[in-house]
């Protein structure tokens, strides 16, 4: 063998041992409750960030209650910031899901927590309010909020 092909050889076994070791070391989120989870990383390189969302409910005896109390319509707030709206006929026997196209739901992004907790209340029209508290979101998931009236 030639001094050129034995350099050759070198030369392609260093390139693929360095490309072999390049594509092992692939960062990014590992995380698979992440929304920025990165199905080729290989390594977690801390960029991973989270959402978590939570649907409102409350059962038929909550919406007599309501509206015997001349509440007509809700808004709801989550950190301090209207969520959504809906009028107190609306109710449901077991929880909607977030998707549920009458429900309100809300999102939060987490940053890069997988739990983080916001303020939320919900008034009437009047500005009455009914609800109040803290609510912990947690990432990947979906949770329900029962009112009682």
């Amino acid at each position: 063998m030639n001094l050129a092909m034995k350099l050759n050889m070198k030369f392609l076994a260093l390139l693929s041992i360095l490309m072999i070791s390049v594509s092992c070391k692939k960062e990014g989120c590992t995380d698979m409750d992440a929304t920025s989870y990165n199905e080729e990383a290989k390594t977690d390189d801390g960029t991973c960030d989270f959402s978590g969302s939570k649907v409102f409910w409350y059962k038929d005896s909550t919406s007599i209650n309501l509206i015997d109390n001349d509440a007509t319509t809700l808004t709801y707030y989550v950190d301090g910031e209207i969520v959504g709206t809906s009028p107190t006929y609306v109710s449901w026997e077991v929880a909607p899901n977030c998707e549920a196209s009458v429900a309100v739901s809300v999102s939060k992004n987490l940053g890069s927590l997988k739990e983080q907790s916001f303020s939320y209340r919900v008034e009437d029209q009047t500005g009455a309010e009914y609800w109040s508290g803290t609510l912990t979101f947690n990432a990947a998931t979906c949770e329900p909020v029962e009112l009682s009236f």
